[in-house]
């Protein structure tokens, strides 16, 4: 055997180990670096079937999203509106435009909308609405500025990490409750020292105390 393969050939097998073991802590490391939220959703923009401009209806107009998002207060799901919704002020306002055909259709048929979904937490993770905007979340600390958006994106990465960052300091995105739909205020702890003050009072009073646990958001 030592007339058909080279002597140097006794180190082939280490070297296939070692290669094999640099792959993979490559391979890792990339994806653990970019199979991420932050580089899988922020920035996602899917086309609508209908082209509603959130920064002329909830910033130009003042809007509040729960006119909309009519259950974010009493539900887990911020729900999506109906065309209903939509046709009390379009009955009157553009009532022919062409960019509202397929609300049009939607109520006179009943068949909803076909909105593409932007904001979608996997089955296994649990999430409720009204617990955060009850407690003085806004919607801009997981949405972004809505208010300014032409069309809605994936603004923020909700990520796991990124989730517990606010679980273990929520006095830093904390508002007043009459601020919470308010997309142009800011939480108290930006007032500085009497602000964090503040807030947290209101997580003191409220009982605001955000799971870290497994089980707090994976059931």
């Amino acid at each position: 055997m030592s007339k058909i393969f080279p002597k140097s050939a006794n180190a082939l097998p280490l070297q296939i180990l070692i290669f094999l073991g640099v792959l993979g802590v490559v391979a890792a490391a990339g994806i653990t670096y970019y199979a991420t939220p932050a580089y899988l959703r922020v920035g996602y923009q899917p086309v609508q079937p209908v082209p509603f401009d959130h920064s002329l209806h909830a910033g130009q107009l003042g809007m509040d999203c729960r006119y909309c998002h009519a259950s974010v207060e009493k539900s887990g799901t911020s729900s999506v509106p109906a065309a209903q919704t939509c046709m009390n002020c379009h009955s009157i306002i553009k009532p022919a435009s062409p960019l509202l055909e397929v609300v049009r259709k939607s109520y006179e048929t009943g068949d909803p909308v076909p909105w593409v979904k932007i904001h979608q937490a996997p089955d296994y993770v649990y999430f409720n609405h009204s617990v955060h905007v009850n407690r003085g979340v806004s919607c801009v600390e997981c949405h972004g500025k809505v208010n300014e958006m032409t069309t809605v994106y994936h603004a923020m990465p909700h990520s796991m990490s990124w989730c517990l960052d606010c679980h273990r300091n929520p006095a830093q995105r904390i508002r007043n409750p009459e601020d919470v739909f308010n997309l142009n205020s800011a939480p108290l702890a930006a007032q500085g020292p009497a602000g964090l003050k503040t807030a947290e009072k209101f997580i003191h009073d409220w009982k605001v105390k955000p799971p870290q646990s497994c089980s707090g958001c994976h059931r």
